[in-house]
This record gives structure tokens, sequence and C-alpha cells, in this order.
């Protein structure tokens, strides 16, 4: 990995001073015009986008980010560095952001570390002025190898070497529920076959409303809790790729470097019903389940 992925407000605000930086608030429209960090642009479909793995939808997902990125500005030169509320209150909608940069080959691209609430922490100015930036050509270089289609997951359920890491909420692992936009918003309702859960929110740890990553040992102890080991080969889903993008961020950071996400998760999984699901109370969930 490149060497900063998580940016203090105090070193957002020196690449600012700088003007070599593209600041991307992926919150709602309504939200951003309320108030935003100065000079930044806003890109809601990092968050909303629903994409599909097939080599059709591989293409449609790269051409539309990277007409968006071109639209504001990011030329390979400057820094482009994503933000949300916090990091645990938009599904990991800035960590998405980052992770999709980096699969289209961006080369300098980071996240405000606790986001919006830690730039007001910190005496960040906020604005309701809007940036027009100069439409430039954005450096396509994908990166494939981070990225897990759902017929590699499929060849996955039959190779031992690669481990599937399910990340929802428990009421979704249990498939009480099929999705964060309601119980039935997807058509079926479980998880993919010999996956492990962790839930997103316990990469986390949560203080006086701020979210900050737990601490590389602490994460690696969660980890191995399921099995887990820096040299593993894991392919990690959700919902849609955000709370995926969030533990993904995670793990590199403790030192996990064979990861790919599945961006289709569970969201185009459940809407092929040739695709084989689990449903029910899992066996390898009875203890956790204690808890």
């Amino acid at each position: 990995m490149q060497e900063a992925v998580l940016y203090a407000p105090q070193q957002v605000q020196e690449l600012i001073s700088t003007g070599e930086v593209v600041l991307v608030d992926v919150r709602d429209r309504k939200d951003f015009e309320a108030g935003h960090l100065p000079g930044a642009v806003n890109m809601p479909d990092i968050f909303t986008y629903l994409a599909e793995t097939t080599p059709e939808g591989l293409k449609a997902l790269q051409d539309k980010f990277a007409d968006l990125f071109s639209d504001y500005g990011l030329d390979g030169q400057k820094t482009a560095i994503i933000y949300e509320d916090a990091l645990h209150t938009r599904y990991g909608g800035s960590c998405r952001g980052y992770w999709i940069l980096r699969y289209l080959g961006y080369p300098k691209v980071g996240i405000l570390d606790g986001g919006l609430r830690a730039w007001k922490q910190a005496g960040g100015l906020l604005t309701t002025e809007t940036t027009t930036p100069v439409r430039t050509a954005f450096p396509v270089s994908i990166r494939s190898g981070l990225m897990a289609t759902y017929e590699d997951v499929l060849e996955a359920l039959d190779d031992r070497n690669v481990r599937l890491l399910d990340n929802r909420d428990r009421v979704e692992w249990l498939a009480e529920s099929s999705s964060p936009y309601g119980v039935d918003f997807a058509p079926r309702k479980g998880r993919i076959p010999g996956a492990v859960w962790i839930e997103w929110y316990d990469f986390m740890k949560v203080t006086e409303g701020q979210a900050a990553f737990r601490s590389k040992d602490e994460i690696l102890a969660l980890a191995a809790s399921r099995g887990l080991s820096p040299d593993d080969d894991i392919i990690i889903y959700c919902f849609k790729g955000a709370r995926a993008a969030n533990t993904y961020v995670a793990l590199s950071d403790a030192g996990f470097h064979k990861l790919r996400i599945y961006m289709g998760s569970w969201n185009e999984w459940s809407r092929k019903p040739e695709l084989p699901i689990e449903d029910g109370i899992p066996k390898a969930a009875a203890p956790l389940l204690k808890n």
C-alpha cells in the first residue's frame, strides 16, 4: 500500500494550502450544501452506486467514475482526499471512495481520518460556497487484483486457499434482513456459504461519537478469532462494497496484503438465483450469538 491512507485534519489543512488537493465529500447533496470543507466537491455516487461484476458491469463502473473524477479535476498529480461525517456513520462511504480510486489506479488518494466531525473538532472551517473544478483527463490504470467478481467468489467456494469474509450487520448475517435499505430490498436473505463473519463496526472503537480504527494488535486478534491471518487470500463482501471497503482499510493497515473486495456483494449475489446461499443460524456463529 501507499504510505499514507488516513490523513489527520492538520495534514488535510496543509494539503489545502498547497492547492494540490481535491476534497471529495460523499454525503448527500443536502448535507453537503449545509456545510462542507472549503473547496470540496460533492460525489454521493461513491456511496450510492450499486455495482455489478459482469464484464459489462465492471466497464460501466470504470467509465462512470473515471468520468466523474475527470469532472472534478483529478489529473494524477493532485491528491484526492475522501471524507464523510465519520468513519462509522455512512456505512464506509469514504473508504469506498478510497478503494474505487485505488482500483482505478489513481496514485494519490487518502481518507480524512475521523471525517467531518474530526475536522470540526480540530477547529476546521466549513463553507456553503460551491467550487467548479476544471475538467481534466483522469488517468485510468485498472488494478484488477483488488476486485473479486461473482465468478471469483463462486470459484472460491471450492478453494480452501481463499477465505470469504462477510462484514454486514448482524441481522443480514443471520438472514433476518436482506440489506440496510430494508428487510426485503434484495430478493433473498442469507450469506455466501463458507464465509466467516466480523461485523464492520468491530474494527472501530467509538469515543464520544467519534470513531477510529482499532490498533493493529486489536485487529490482528479480532481477525485471528475467525481464523484469519495476514497471509490469507481474503475476499471481503457486504451489501454493496462500502462496509467491505471500511474493513479493507482496517485490515490493510494491520498488515493484510491479499485482500479483494467483491464489489457486487450481496446486492448482486442475491439477485442471481443460480448462486448458492446459506440461511438460518450458522453453526459456526453459535459461540458468537452468546455475546
